[in-house]
């Protein structure tokens, strides 16, 4: 569901004539006010737009930070200090930029969601989603370098945890290692190598969010009946005013939060031993990263087994190699997921078997999430393995299995038949006249 033609139309001599040799103005007025959308939309298509202006948000505030942070290991811990105490609204350029993050996440991890509740990923939007996916290992590489500058024991010895995995890798896993740190150990060199990578890939991140929006312009919005627009009279609305209004009211309730966790719990989502300084011979009781990555260092930690070969002491696969395999595997069996759910249905809301199928996934991700934040010890690592074996069979067990047994709702034959359905139940359900009057209306 593109846009079809331009109907912009400059409306000064100047708008005319740049029109003509730039059309920019052009190419925002399509993008952004005539641009057809469903008129289904619901409130949790709207994550999109918040996670557009976080990113700005963290690159503006990561620019002011840069000014006065400085990347040195004897310096960087006290740079840091400097700016919350010294600098003209440091604290809240730090506070901005820190609860930014976890924000930033939060809104990430809704909007995948959402994509695969809704089947956003399926065809024609494989590459939609695979751009999404790669703005997502971005985001988690940008996010962990980040984590480190700060200089402080969680950041330290988070940063020699992570790299050291890399040593799990056959032949080129020491090399690996040694090109991450600038050395054999986390150093001064591994702190220059992280703030220059951490302030150049929010700008590789803004340029795959390009590439994501372009994509979604050449396909089209999803719906939550994930029918395919038929009339673009009839069940479209431009962007503007309508999708930005609904935008506008989201962004809103989302900045209320994102405002409470900065002025009044602004280290509620952090560790409170990052705010000692770094001390290489001094190991915390328990190495956790930030809360957003805790699935994926249960996944980790989650494989304490060697893989052999049958009746031999021979051994292919060690648990440190397993468990990175598994990490990295629980991330890149996003990209095949398109391929993987064998259902012609998209929506979730006509599908009754996948949908309980999936709130126990999201259940599973949530509980892998806090078995990351316990120690590796005792019943966890255990409860681990199982929630680790779920998580993949939901991909390549039961998505593919739904698909050849599940039997779906009717779908609805246009988006204008399922918006004029629940018109009608919305009046049966609420006989005021007012009600009535409204919903008439808006069908």
């Amino acid at each position: 569901m593109s846009a079809g033609h331009s109907i912009y139309t400059p409306k000064s001599g100047f708008m005319k004539w740049l029109d003509n040799r730039l059309p920019l103005p052009r190419l925002i007025y399509d993008s952004f006010v005539a641009y057809p959308v469903p008129r289904n939309l619901n409130g949790w298509y709207t994550f999109g737009g918040i996670l557009s202006l976080m990113l700005v948000s963290q690159i503006i505030t990561g620019i002011v930070l840069a000014m006065h942070y400085v990347a040195n290991s004897g310096m960087a811990f006290d740079s840091v200090e400097h700016i919350m105490r010294d600098v003209n609204f440091g604290w809240l350029m730090r506070r901005m930029h820190a609860v930014g993050a976890s924000m930033f996440f939060v809104a990430v991890y809704i909007h995948i969601f959402r994509g695969m509740y809704y089947g956003s990923y399926k065809n024609p939007r494989e590459v939609l989603w695979i751009l999404g996916v790669i703005i997502f290992l971005l985001m988690m590489a940008t996010a962990f370098m980040g984590y480190v500058l700060p200089w402080g024991q969680m950041s330290f010895w988070g940063a020699t945890v992570i790299t050291g995995f890399f040593t799990a890798i056959p032949w080129i896993g020491d090399s690996i290692q040694q090109l991450l740190l600038g050395g054999f150990a986390v150093e001064n060199p591994t702190l220059n190598r992280f703030f220059s990578l951490h302030y150049l890939l929010p700008f590789m991140i803004a340029g795959v969010v390009v590439l994501h929006v372009w994509a979604l312009h050449v396909t089209g919005q999803t719906n939550p009946t994930g029918v395919e627009v038929k009339d673009m009279r009839k069940e479209t609305v431009p962007f503007s005013p309508y999708a930005t209004l609904k935008d506008a009211v989201a962004l809103v309730l989302f900045f209320i939060l994102f405002a409470w966790f900065i002025f009044f719990l602004p280290d509620y989502l952090g560790h409170p031993d990052n705010y000692i300084p770094a001390d290489p011979l001094k190991t915390p009781t328990h190495i956790v990263p930030e809360w957003y990555f805790l699935p994926f260092y249960a996944i980790l930690r989650a494989i304490t087994f060697n893989i052999s070969i049958p009746f031999t002491e021979i051994v292919l696969i060690d648990s440190k190699l397993g468990g990175v395999i598994a990490m990295f595997a629980s991330i890149a069996v996003l990209f095949i997921l398109p391929w993987l759910d064998t259902s012609k249905v998209r929506s979730a809301n006509y599908r009754p078997l996948y949908r309980q199928f999936f709130w126990i996934f999201v259940a599973v991700c949530i509980f892998l999430g806090w078995l990351g934040s316990r120690p590796a010890e005792g019943i966890y690592p255990t409860l681990s393995l199982i929630a680790t074996i779920y998580y993949f069979a939901h991909f390549f067990v039961i998505l593919p299995w739904l698909g050849w047994v599940e039997k779906p709702k009717p779908l609805p034959a246009s988006i204008a038949d399922a918006v004029l359905t629940e018109s009608k139940r919305m009046a049966v359900s609420n006989p005021n006249p007012a009600v009535l009057h409204q919903t008439g209306t808006q069908s």
